[in-house]
């Protein structure tokens, strides 16, 4: 497994759109939460990651440039100490924004029984990251903003400033660019994955995206 670039910001904080920019600077293929959804395997894979029972992300990762999102974002430490060449991107947005966001999309998912889902797997193995590993099964809003700022703070701190972009996709481009040193697309900075679109794609039996 060989990464170029890491992106260590949790869900709901444009990994979608950063993916696809990822993709569109030739970093690609980049892994996303989408990516279980089309390899079934993986969730398993990445259940005994979680749980310690593994501890060989090749199994997921071989043959992509690029991750971001989760799973991938918790395991950032354990990540660049093994990519030490790779760029580390945290994305971030306005904290109640992103806690709304995620309540209405990947929690809002998450609380339904994982066997009665259309991915039982990929959904038991979110749960138990997100729920019980990421949250420890406090869902309240006080505790996963508390957990979204700790998570946030910790990248900051750990990783070295010339190996870290802090990143909105709002941004747009430039900022991107310039921390990966390739020239700016002449098309428009990717938004994609609203509240309203992941509803909408969840509503009609589509894959997970965050």
């Amino acid at each position: 497994m060989k990464l170029d670039v890491i992106g260590a910001g949790l869900g709901r904080t444009g990994t979608h759109s950063l993916k696809l920019a990822l993709e569109t600077l030739g970093f690609g293929p980049c892994y996303h939460m989408a990516e279980v959804f089309e390899h079934p395997a993986h969730a398993e894979a990445w259940h005994a990651l979680t749980d310690g029972r593994a501890h060989d992300f090749d199994t997921v990762l071989a043959g992509y440039r690029s991750a971001v999102d989760l799973p991938v974002s918790y395991f950032w430490r354990e990540l660049a100490a093994a990519n030490p060449s790779a760029m580390i991107i945290l994305t971030e947005r306005e904290e109640n924004a992103w806690f709304e966001s995620v309540k209405n999309t990947i929690l809002e998912r998450l609380a339904a029984d994982p066997e009665t889902a259309r991915f039982p797997a990929q959904v038991r193995m979110a749960r138990h990251l997100v729920v019980e590993k990421l949250f420890g099964d406090d869902l309240s809003r006080d505790n996963v903003i508390a957990v979204y700022r700790r998570h946030n703070a910790e990248v900051r701190r750990t990783i070295a400033p010339q190996r870290l972009l802090v990143f909105e996709g709002s941004q747009g481009w430039t900022p991107l660019c310039n921390f990966l040193g390739v020239a700016v697309p002449g098309e428009p900075y990717p938004k994609t994955n609203t509240t309203e679109e992941f509803q909408a794609r969840v509503t009609q039996g589509g894959r997970y995206k965050s």
